[in-house]
């Protein structure tokens, strides 16, 4: 097993699908554009040719119908939405069409569309081009939504999404993209819906999701070094979540804090701060607490970005406040 960066794990994991399946076509704004998808599609035009890499028009809602199309017509279509932000445009083929076909149909049809959303944020690209919206594709029956955040699980949950039978939502986040991580060259999946343990601990339960996992671990670590042992779950499935693995660390820990890096109100950390109340309440020794993005757009300026975007030490004061609370 070689390390190779997160955008590369994507590349690959394209390749690999388009060549042992030829139901398999990428579709989208910017498919074949450095600019939009940064290099997680280099080659592939010159490999598979435009009719298997489509570059669109600027149209998310007539190419969405389009993919959608091609999978009740049997395809594998990934569609991608080089900026999450734009699927609003998008939002009647996927909530009315892909993610409610199987079921209007009685499931003799169903709808294998993998749509591949690009989280590109930072850099003062404010508020129209750094939405991460999982929340509200989670919301939504029918869709499953994934979030890897390491150039293993990229690879694998790709993979997982297009041979899944059922629309999937597949997020990936720029700020991951030179991230290096182990993963194996032949083509495997992660499965959909099982998170994982990034670092054991008993005083505290950690869930994150994508590029916050990153910033989780370098919590954990500054915290271990206050004698706090802080268990890291790497969610990886927003839907469904793994509700077992987060009920078995907390149960164990007491304590739970959920880094989340999208809106606070009616985001993933409210779902999974729900959950735990509903069904583990009296495993709590402190309220829960969510690290998320404040509810209001992105800014524009450098300086707010900084204190916008949440951080290791934003989790490592919310991990403090579960630690000091006093059960009453």
């Amino acid at each position: 097993m070689r390390k190779i960066p997160y955008a590369q794990a994507i590349n690959e994991a394209l390749r690999q699908l388009l060549e042992s399946d030829e139901r398999v076509f990428v579709i989208g704004q910017g498919v074949t554009s450095p600019w939009y998808v940064g290099s997680t599609t280099v080659g592939l035009l010159n490999r598979f040719g435009p009719q298997r890499i489509i570059d669109t028009p600027v149209s998310e809602n007539g190419v969405t119908g389009v993919a959608v199309g091609a999978a009740l017509a049997g395809m594998r279509p990934i569609l991608v939405h080089p900026r999450m932000d734009f699927m609003y445009y998008a939002m009647d083929q996927i909530a009315n069409n892909a993610a409610i076909w199987h079921y209007m149909f009685g499931g003799q049809l169903s709808v294998p569309l993998t749509i591949w959303a690009i989280v590109n944020r930072g850099g003062e690209q404010a508020a129209q081009h750094s939405q991460a919206l999982q929340a509200i594709f989670a919301h939504i029956p029918g869709l499953k939504v994934v979030m890897p955040s390491s150039a293993y699980d990229a690879k694998g949950l790709l993979v997982a999404s297009v041979r899944d039978g059922n629309p999937v939502v597949y997020i990936d986040d720029r700020w991951l993209y030179q991230e290096e991580g182990e993963v194996p060259e032949e083509l495997y999946s992660v499965p959909i819906g099982k998170g994982v343990v990034r670092k054991p601990g008993k005083d505290a339960t950690l869930v994150a999701t994508s590029f916050m996992v990153l910033e989780a671990m370098k919590a954990a670590a500054a915290l271990e070094k206050e004698g706090v042992g802080v268990e890291v779950i790497d969610l990886r499935s927003v839907k469904p979540l793994d509700k077992d693995l987060i009920f078995a660390s907390v149960e164990k820990t007491g304590r739970l804090v959920i880094a989340d890096a999208a809106w606070k109100t009616g985001g993933a950390g409210a779902e999974i701060a729900a959950l735990v109340v509903e069904e583990h309440f009296r495993s709590l020794k402190a309220p829960v607490k969510r690290v998320s993005l404040p509810d209001a757009p992105a800014p524009a300026s450098s300086a707010l970005e900084k204190l916008y975007y949440p951080k290791a030490e934003n989790i490592i004061c919310a991990v403090r406040e579960v630690m000091h609370h006093a059960p009453s």
